[in-house]
């Protein structure tokens, strides 16, 4: 039975299915993403969704959809589905779903009277294409198929209206053609595995609606240009593949392609593997270069997400290649921004105040996978490059003072991942001495020393371990409040409210608070934000609880990090409840892994949101998929597998 499944019962429920969409991804940008009835929701759905940079930095719609028909004895039945205003669904092609899975690859099976008919899609590996199959499993009659584009050639920011502009000629190409609606674009080429007829007819659907986009308050109507529609007729026992790309492909050529792409891909029998499948699809390979993408369908390369997500959604995973190539393209911007370099990094906000002690922070857990010899070996030099970048007060935002803490200016820029804005202010202006910088900071002075001492560099270790020592004295002085962590002190201000940042001082390999501290903050941690999808980014006992994210843009991110959870902050908290609770903590966190596994049938199959409501029933939104999420449960989950082995011995 597959780990993913979905029968009819909740398919044909739109009030369920239109909230359960599903992404796939090629590995270097191009996606594939709708619901699981493949009504679109989003102006990001869309069959093929590409990067052009040729045209600009986002990611383009090119074919929307693409509804089938099955024609029997002169009937047509549209699998189809689009909505409407006035909540009008057209086709109705839900009602013939029968069941949906994604065990190795989606795929949907409909029936139409005596007709069952399977659909499985997949994108070609680093190449912008996508093959949908379909296999005609039975029929008691003659079957003719007919295919219907939807094309919008429109980045995903943006929605398409009718106009004059758009240019309807076609192409013909070796079964199928080829169609280019705007200049600039490239031609989408549409060709089937089987001689077809195509019959050329022009036309607009208008006022396509996506409720997800209404819900956002952005536009949410669209009007797509239909070609025309292939016809063919099918066999039982027979499989058609259609295939779109922006280059032309030879149709004999189209079943060896599937079955090559269909060996690479894993099955998804558990958590950990499903989460393994989805770590894979944000790695994105820009010729020589790889970046980590932070998520789908809108996020780009940040820097902060890729070093939080590097080891989990790689070594731990089995994919050192990724790993080496991920690491490769990071350590070289890495340099040039040690060199005096600020602008033009791939690796988004590289100069923000908390991004190079993640950065170490990674080579730490690189340690933790490899062994501490070769990271020293490796990556020594760069840390303690960094580490002295720091202390020479060459970072932009990152001010040592004579306490050997760090100073953050974040009332103009946001300095930490609690980076939402209004008018290019802070929505959050976390500033001064912040928690988690000064944590991680301390973590680093003591992780490098170790690095400089195997590397016989004692003097430089032994600076290192007492620079460590004053930092955690003045951590506990200026944070510290006799029951748990202000988030940020600046100026005299002793910020009060309870969030998740105090955690990683716990959690974090060298946590600078004594045993009794780490349980006090874990209790209170536990008390106020713990959640069955993680950590609340804000106590509900606070005046700027906001837990739901909701409404539009402007009111979505003043709640942004004032109240919703954040899977990814689960990470930390496990890491604390085992230094505190040791081995006895296992069952515990166990069952908080059990609530964040319900969610591989919810929001996005098979991956993990960017974040969730603070309130029951605890609603997921955000990016649909999102890195750090993925990344830091799996880090959990490894941390289960170990545990349980260890026991095992």
């Amino acid at each position: 039975m597959s780990y993913l499944k979905f029968d009819k019962t909740l398919l044909m429920n739109l009030e369920k299915s239109l909230t359960k969409e599903i992404i796939r991804t090629n590995r270097a940008g191009t996606y594939s993403s709708s619901t699981l009835v493949e009504c679109n929701t989003r102006k990001y759905h869309g069959q093929l969704v590409v990067p052009l940079p040729e045209i600009d930095n986002s990611n383009h719609v090119l074919l929307s959809s693409l509804d089938e028909t099955v024609i029997q004895h002169g009937a047509e039945f549209n699998l189809g589905i689009h909505k409407y205003s006035g909540n009008n669904f057209s086709p109705n092609g839900h009602r013939y779903i029968r069941q949906f899975d994604c065990e190795t690859i989606s795929r949907r099976i409909y029936r139409v009277g005596g007709v069952i008919l399977s659909k499985e899609k997949l994108l070609v590996s680093f190449e912008p294409r996508i093959l949908i199959k379909y296999t005609l499993l039975d029929a008691h009659s003659p079957t003719t198929m007919r295919f219907k584009p939807y094309l919008a050639f429109r980045s995903v920011n943006e929605l398409t209206r009718q106009n004059s502009v758009a240019n309807s000629s076609y192409e013909e190409r070796n079964n199928g053609i080829s169609m280019k609606l705007y200049e600039g674009y490239p031609e989408l080429h549409m060709q089937f595995s089987k001689k077809n007829t195509y019959f050329h007819q022009p036309d607009w659907y208008k006022d396509i609606e996506y409720f997800k986009e209404q819900e956002r308050g952005y536009d949410f109507k669209e009007d797509l240009l239909v070609p025309g529609y292939f016809e063919m007729p099918i066999k039982k026992g027979e499989s058609i593949i259609f295939s779109a790309g922006i280059s032309e492909v030879s149709p004999r050529s189209l079943t060896t392609l599937w079955n090559k792409e269909l060996e690479r891909r894993h099955k998804r029998e558990d958590m950990f593997s499903t989460l393994k499948n989805s770590a894979q699809q944000f790695y994105k390979r820009e010729g020589d270069k790889t970046y980590l993408l932070a998520g789908y369908p809108w996020f780009g390369c940040r820097a902060r997400d890729e070093f939080i997500s590097l080891v989990p959604s790689t070594l731990m995973i089995d994919r050192e290649d990724y790993f080496e190539a991920l690491i490769k393209t990071a350590t070289e911007e890495i340099e040039r921004f040690l060199s005096g370099e600020r602008e033009n990094f791939k690796l988004e906000g590289l100069d923000d105040s908390d991004v190079l002690l993640w950065f170490i922070r990674a080579i730490q857990q690189y340690s933790e996978v490899k062994g501490i010899e070769d990271a020293a070996t490796r990556f020594g030099n760069l840390c303690i490059r960094i580490i002295d970048f720091i202390k020479k007060q060459s970072h932009p935002n990152l001010f040592m003072h004579n306490n050997n803490l760090l100073f953050v200016n974040g009332t103009d820029k946001p300095a930490t991942w609690m980076n939402a804005v209004e008018d290019n202010r802070p929505i959050t202006p976390r500033t001064g001495y912040v928690v988690e910088i000064n944590a991680l900071w301390y973590n680093a002075l003591k992780f490098v020393s170790q690095l400089e001492r195997l590397a016989n560099n004692e003097q430089s270790a032994d600076l290192l371990d007492y620079q460590a020592e004053i930092a955690r004295a003045s951590f506990n002085q200026v944070f510290w409040n006799g029951t748990y962590l202000y988030d940020y002190v600046v100026n005299g201000y002793n910020d009060v409210e309870v969030r998740p940042n105090m955690i990683i001082a716990v959690g974090l390999p060298f946590s600078p608070l004594e045993r009794t501290q780490q349980k006090a903050i874990l209790d209170i941690t536990t008390k106020e934000l713990l959640t069955t999808k993680g950590l609340r980014t804000l106590s509900p006992k606070s005046g700027s609880y906001r837990p739901e994210y909701i409404g539009g843009m402007k009111e979505r991110n003043w709640n942004y990090h004032n109240g919703p959870v954040w899977p990814w902050t689960i990470g930390y908290f496990a890491d604390a409840y085992y230094k505190v609770y040791k081995q006895s903590g296992r069952s515990f966190i166990e069952r908080i892994m059990m609530g964040l596994e319900s969610e591989m049938t919810e929001l996005c199959v098979g991956t993990i949101s960017e974040l969730f409501d603070g309130n029951p029933p605890f609603k997921g939104h955000g990016g649909m998929s999102f890195a750090m999420s993925v990344a830091e449960v799996l880090r959990v989950l490894d941390l289960l597998r170990k545990e349980e082995s260890e026991v095992a011995l």
